[in-house]
């Protein structure tokens, strides 16, 4: 007759004991392994091959001009003068330096990145959207019927959105031109150089890059005014 041994309480300890050790064990080894290949081997590869095949991005698009560093094409900049193109509105802010508790508007700071979270139904963005479109055709000399492309008085959801459109460019040229003493057809030919088709012939729509055409703009100005000097 056989005779059924029932396992005794420490011997179900130990043998519980080594199970979670061993569970243990393999949870650690996993997450050592993960965290060195998401977090250092898959970093690295991208980083290498992105420096490799995308130089220029990889290291932040960045523009540099008499060897000093003015920028990044990714990110939009400030322009206010008669005889520079202007990028759309900017709701970005910074801390007030007499109030650190309160925000002061700071257009295109990168380090505050926002939007104006205000909904089609605000009246504030309303009135904001009212006094742009007023403002930029006082600016561009534009009649009261004329319609302002939507980018001259939307702000972008970053604030920071370099592009604006063709259309936005176009109503600004006249005045570009005059300020500069240009003509017209110079700036024109400008910004059709520097303009960017849709992405992939389809994705977006073609637009012009604010600040790398402000800076072709000051060099022709500069061979215009040498020239003018011969």
């Amino acid at each position: 007759m056989n005779t059924i041994v029932q396992p005794n309480a420490m011997s179900m300890a130990v043998t519980r004991n080594a199970t979670w050790g061993a569970t243990i064990g393999q949870c650690a080894r996993a997450a050592v392994a993960l965290c060195l290949v998401t977090g250092l081997a898959y970093p690295l590869a991208t980083t290498v091959v992105a420096k490799w095949v995308f130089p220029h991005r990889a290291e932040g698009s960045l523009i540099v001009k008499d060897g000093q560093v003015i920028g990044s094409s990714l990110i939009g900049q400030s322009f206010t003068g008669a005889g520079y193109f202007h990028g759309r509105p900017s709701v970005t802010t910074a801390p007030d330096p007499k109030d650190p508790s309160a925000t002061i508007s700071a257009p295109y700071n990168p380090a505050l990145a926002a939007a104006s979270n205000q909904g089609v139904t605000s009246q504030a963005l309303e009135a904001a959207a009212t006094e742009r479109a007023h403002d930029y055709r006082a600016l561009n000399l534009l009649g009261a019927q004329d319609r302002v492309p939507v980018d001259a008085i939307a702000a972008s959801a970053s604030g920071l959105d370099p592009h604006i459109s063709v259309a936005n460019a176009d109503w600004q040229m006249e005045r570009v031109a005059r300020a500069r003493g240009l003509h017209e057809t110079q700036v024109a030919e400008l910004v059709a150089a520097h303009t960017a088709p849709r992405d992939l012939w389809l994705l977006g729509e073609p637009r012009v890059n604010v600040l790398v055409l402000n800076i072709a703009l000051d060099a022709l100005a500069s061979q215009a005014g040498n020239k003018n000097k011969e």
